[in-house]
């Protein structure tokens, strides 16, 4: 036996906790929603997909309250944002309630680069674990090999021929893996002679920035998917003319790749509480939301569905509201914001290594991030509560100080224990949550589409990332006015920006204002419905650490897999 299989899991990890839980079969979860046997394809015992005839017959019933979860500027302190996603959604659950969760599925570049899973952790996690981090029901695989059969179809077209006198300079879609890969950011294709077409500059995203993933979390039916993927826009002509997806004639093709996929994912909490896991956009280089087919779905079957927008309000909340609210016609009743009082202290100017050090300066300083966010929810017309996720190390005159410093803006802070209790160190929360979100709703957009496309991505760098200016290069200038000349200044705008401040300065924490946000390039996915901005240095294939998760993952002579976090 070598040293690998050899190792043994964590008595104390998340993957040991999870483990320790015998979840429901998948039918009994179904039926917690009065969802029928015959709604559901069981992938094993304890994992579903909805069946796109029992997802139709949901479409004319009175949608539930939906609870927005979101989280403060992230630090490698933590935050817990899904932890407490799955907590509410237990809580509520605990106090009688008929709720559900929405999630996104995990990519396997953050499983086995940096961030690790994204099931939760503690007593606060979906089950089966394991199989949601990895290769879940094929979800992400199926989106991969249909974009790149879309990327094979391009490069047989111009070896064929080139009928659509595509320029091979101007072929803007790339191909994708869902894994980190630095090396495959800007490749070379086609080498190696005549037999294997015409070389070209090309290169890869991470799956999850692919625009076929975006589709698949904004389109409500496969009519509607298949028309999207469709008017995906794949480069320019010669004579600098858009040319459409569909004039490849592969996207019943590609739409037959992706017909099971996009039926949601049923699974389970560790209390037994019903999520649906599904699709999985990063919120620093895409929409950052799960499913609009799974949300509505869970709205069709539960009185309050709870569901997180990625990384910090400033991304994935405000892409949330702006893009998946605005396209869905979706109006969430209450948000949450998530903090701790360890990331408060990183904001306040501490370092990793002092955050165990009771400091209640550090903190009152940190909170300006907090209040950041909250304040800029607000400007959307959502009722707010914020989630203090607690360590052990907090001390109450660090608790205090946080409830201090947001008195002035009227909202409440409720300290969470759902790490360690589940849903019931999760219930004052919920009681708050049902109270805001009883209110009537005032929600609104931060933009009307009619603003031009220049002026939205100044008003969300003014509005949510309080910047002074922002400077465009002169090719994103130009690119804006093209694509406002094309008829898609209507859009909303989708901002690629670091995800660790509200300026594009990882290394800027807190709640900087004045800066300059620079946007160097802009990208038009039309069929996905938005105009990306890619600010800073922002990458949309990212590169793994000097030190890669993947080398702690393993498989023991069980077969159980161990290191999964």
């Amino acid at each position: 036996m070598d040293q690998t299989s050899a190792r043994r899991i964590d008595p104390n990890s998340d993957a040991a906790i999870a483990g320790s839980v015998t979840p429901f079969p998948i039918e009994d979860i179904a039926a917690r929603l009065g969802i029928p046997a015959n709604g559901i394809f069981r992938y094993g015992p304890y994992k579903a997909k909805l069946a796109h005839d029992y997802v139709r017959t949901l479409e004319e019933r009175a949608p539930g309250k939906l609870i927005l979860v979101t989280a403060i500027s992230p630090t490698p302190a933590g935050e817990g944002k899904t932890t407490t996603t799955i907590g509410l959604g237990d809580a509520l659950a605990r106090i009688g309630k008929k709720a559900a969760i929405c999630l996104r599925e995990p990519s396997l570049g953050p499983v086995f680069g940096a961030k690790g899973g994204a099931t939760g952790g503690g007593r606060a996690q979906i089950v089966p674990m394991q199989d949601i981090n990895l290769h879940f029901t094929g979800d992400l695989h199926a989106i991969s090999a249909a974009h790149n059969l879309l990327s094979a179809l391009i490069d047989n077209h111009l070896y064929w021929g080139n009928a659509l006198d595509l320029d091979t300079r101007r072929i803007s879609w790339r191909r994708v893996v869902d894994l980190n890969d630095r090396a495959l950011r800007q490749v070379v294709v086609g080498l190696g002679g005549a037999a294997n077409g015409f070389p070209r500059e090309d290169g890869f995203d991470i799956t999850v920035a692919s625009e076929v993933m975006a589709i698949f979390c904004l389109a409500k039916n496969l009519e509607e998917f298949e028309a999207r993927l469709s008017r995906m826009v794949i480069g320019q002509t010669r004579g600098k003319r858009m040319v459409e997806a569909g004039a490849l004639k592969g996207v019943g093709a590609m739409l037959a790749l992706l017909r099971d996929a996009f039926q949601p994912n049923l699974v389970q909490t560790m209390e037994h509480t019903p999520a649906f896991v599904h699709g999985g956009p990063f919120a620093n280089i895409a929409h950052g939301c799960n499913s609009v087919i799974a949300t509505r779905s869970a709205l069709a079957l539960a009185d309050y569905v709870v569901t997180e927008a990625g990384f910090g309000a400033d991304l994935g909340a405000e892409k949330f509201l702006d893009i998946k609210c605005r396209q869905a016609g979706l109006t969430p009743a209450a948000a949450v914001v998530v903090a701790t009082v360890r990331a408060l202290k990183m904001h306040g100017g501490v370092a990793v290594k002092q955050l165990g050090t009771p400091d209640v300066a550090a903190v009152r300083s940190g909170v300006a991030n907090l209040a950041r966010h909250v304040e800029n929810l607000q400007k959307f017309g959502l009722p707010v509560v914020v989630a203090l996720n607690r360590f052990l190390s907090d001390t109450p005159e660090e608790i205090e100080g946080v409830r201090d410093a947001l008195a002035p803006l009227g909202v409440s802070v409720h300290v969470c224990s759902h790490w360690a209790e589940g849903g019931a160190g999760a219930e004052a929360l919920a009681q708050e949550v049902i109270a805001l979100a009883d209110r009537p709703s005032a929600f609104h957009t931060l933009y009307p589409d009619a603003l031009p496309l220049r002026e939205k991505i100044e008003t969300i760098a003014r509005e949510i990332y309080r910047a002074g200016e922002v400077s465009f290069t002169a090719a994103a200038g130009a690119r804006l006015a093209e694509m406002e000349a094309a008829g898609f200044g209507r859009l909303p705008v989708c901002m690629a920006k670091t995800q660790y401040s509200f300026s594009a300065d990882p290394a800027l924490r807190g709640a900087p204002s004045g800066h300059v946000l620079p946007v160097r390039e802009v990208r038009l996915s039309a069929g996905a419905g938005f105009v990306v901005a890619l600010t800073g240095d922002v990458m949309t294939m990212p590169g793994l650490p000097s030190v890669p998760a993947a080398e702690g993952i393993f498989v023991d002579a069980a077969g159980v897999i161990g290191g999964l976090s």
